[in-house]
Formats: structure tokens, sequence, C-alpha cells
């Protein structure tokens, strides 16, 4: 797990955090459970504090760190990224759909929305039509927010797909 990650983590967690309790017993633990990769964890977390804050991710307020609006985004970003499905033990039949429509000047966030989905286990229809088995609403709701696209995508859920047989061997529901 990313320390950075963690640490943004713990900060949005706790809402503002004093800057006391990202300290050696506090934090210690992490390092023995090996999520601090290193065994200098103490001089890790401070380094990487450090760096959100002159990133503009944290800043200080009255001795206490909180989470600004780049670092809620960052955080989201890194959430998405390492975002994994719950899968239901049974399907239930229906297919979720995603469809966008993003402008031409916008490319660039429409090849990140198309990486994004195939990463997170999305089969693509068409360009901009991706095709999932199970709920996924919680992905939808940090893509939207993560990319900030609202009515840009919409979210189907189907009962009868055409030609479904390949998309249920893909997803192993054959």
């Amino acid at each position: 797990m990313d320390l950075q990650k963690v640490i943004l983590n713990v900060v949005a967690g706790a809402g503002i955090l004093a800057v006391g309790l990202i300290a050696p017993n506090a934090l210690g633990a992490l390092g023995k459970l090996g999520i601090i990769p290193t065994r200098r964890y103490k001089d890790a977390i401070v380094a990487s504090r450090a760096r959100l804050v002159r990133r503009g991710l944290l800043v200080y307020e009255d001795k206490k760190l909180r989470l600004t609006p780049k670092g809620e985004d960052q955080l989201r970003h890194l959430e998405l990224k390492d975002f994994k499905f719950k899968t239901p033990k049974r399907w239930d039949g229906r297919w979720r759909v995603l469809i966008f429509d993003i402008p031409e000047r916008r490319k660039g966030l429409r090849d990140k929305v198309r990486l994004t989905l195939s990463r997170v286990g999305f089969v693509r229809l068409q360009d901009s039509v991706w095709l999932y088995p199970y709920p996924c609403e919680d992905l939808l709701t940090l893509l939207k927010a993560d990319f900030r696209i609202g009515k840009d995508m919409l979210y189907m859920i189907v009962d009868t797909l055409e030609y479904d047989t390949p998309f249920r061997k893909k997803f192993g529901l054959a």
C-alpha cells in the first residue's frame, strides 16, 4: 500500500488530524504489519507527510493537518486506481451498462475513463459503451466525482442483452 495514500486516508477519516497522531506509536504498527516497507518508518512518514504538504494535498491549521480539496481529489484518484469489486457469489442475470459521451475537446479524459473501466474489469462493447455483470454503483460514483463527468455518463441495468454468450464466457457466467 502507498504510504501517501495511507496518510491521506488517515487525515480524511479524522477530518483533521493532530500532528501528534502521526508519530511512531500511532503508525508504528503499520511498519510492523509490513504496510510501510522500511525499517526507518518514522523518517518515511515524516518525509511523505512533508511531500504531501509541499504538493498542497495537506495543510497545517493550528498544528493540525487537514486535507485540501486538491488532496481530496488525489485521494479519490488513488482509491479509483486501486478499486476492486466485491463479486457476489451468484449473478443476478442482469448486465450493468455504462454509456458516456465526453466531447472531443476532453479527449484525454475520455481515454482515462476507458483505461479505468478496462482496468477494473469492464468489457468494451463500443468505444463509449461498457459492460459489467455485477452491481457497480460505488465505482460509478467514484468515476463521476473523480473525472467530473456527471451527466456525461449514464448507468443502465439491463435484463436482456442480445448475443451475450461471449460476454457470459468472458465473465465466467456460461
